[in-house]
């Protein structure tokens, strides 16, 4: 699959001839045309179960304390002991993860919030690019209450926003809101900014190349898409996303939604992000 993704890469972005192509890799021409115009990758993906950290549910807590920690003067800001003491006197025996857990998560979340206390300057992004992250929320179907997620896709350029909301964090979810998103906006992004999330990335290998799941290569591939990957533990390499889940939930999942069929539902929230985009660029001050 690997190979695949060279070939079409070689192809469709450095724009090499297939006899070129053919040469550079050794394969046999008429396999460098196959691959090079192949187009449907499709399998039938499996079920993955959510996986769940006991400190996921108190994340977005902790998170609203260090960011109003940013306003406060240094020293009577958030220590990781105080955070633990704190989500032990709010949730008492019912908050079971272990201060080392807490200690490591605020630790990371503070350099990313005090971006490693360098300077940015701000990112320009092309027309043809994407940013993608998943949000956490609750939501009602028919009558059941869910700790659901969902997946946005941004488009920087543009300030565009869409989302599709699941009821696990998954490859399947993730694939299935993509594919959807793709399908309202009649296209493609030429490229799409990921964090290491497990759904996307295997792991990270000693000289920064990603190990990307044989899933998301095959529905990358089939969509003519490229991936790029953010460092870790740095989300201002894809901070329009970011700032978009927290839009999303803010303006399309308050109060909690009830609904009686969660795929009708996230028809209706592509018409409303598509709405959305009728507001002013947040720099451009253009609709």
């Amino acid at each position: 699959m690997q190979e695949i993704h060279h070939i079409q890469y070689e192809h469709d972005m450095k724009k090499k001839a297939l006899r070129e192509i053919s040469r550079d890799t050794g394969r046999n021409f008429r396999t460098v045309r196959k691959y090079a115009t192949m187009e449907d990758f499709n399998v039938e993906l499996r079920k993955e179960r959510p996986r769940k950290g006991k400190l996921d549910p108190y994340k977005e807590t902790i998170d609203g304390w260090l960011w109003e920690d940013l306003h406060a003067r240094p020293k009577q800001r958030h220590t990781a002991k105080r955070v633990y003491d704190r989500l032990k006197e709010k949730h008492g025996d019912d908050f079971q993860v272990s201060e080392r857990s807490v200690r490591t998560y605020v630790s990371a979340k503070k350099k990313e919030l005090a971006g490693g206390n360098a300077c940015y300057l701000p990112l320009e992004h092309s027309p043809a690019e994407a940013q993608a992250d998943f949000g956490e929320c609750s939501f009602f179907e028919k009558g059941i209450p869910y700790d659901g997620y969902y997946i946005n896709l941004s488009f920087p350029h543009s300030n565009a926003g869409y989302m599709q909301l699941f009821k696990a964090q998954n490859q399947e979810c993730l694939l299935e809101g993509m594919k959807n998103i793709f399908h309202y906006i009649g296209g493609v992004p030429r490229e799409i900014w990921f964090d290491n999330m497990s759904t996307v990335v295997n792991a990270i290998k000693r000289d920064g190349e990603r190990d990307v799941t044989q899933g998301f290569l095959r529905f990358e591939l089939h969509h003519g898409f490229f991936s790029n990957f953010c460092n870790p533990n740095s989300g201002h390499e894809k901070g329009h996303v970011e700032n978009k889940v927290g839009y999303h939930r803010r303006n399309f999942l308050v109060p909690v939604p009830q609904f009686d069929d969660l795929a009708e539902f996230n028809r209706r929230l592509l018409g409303l992000c598509a709405h959305d985009m009728q507001r002013k660029h947040y720099r451009k001050a253009l609709s």
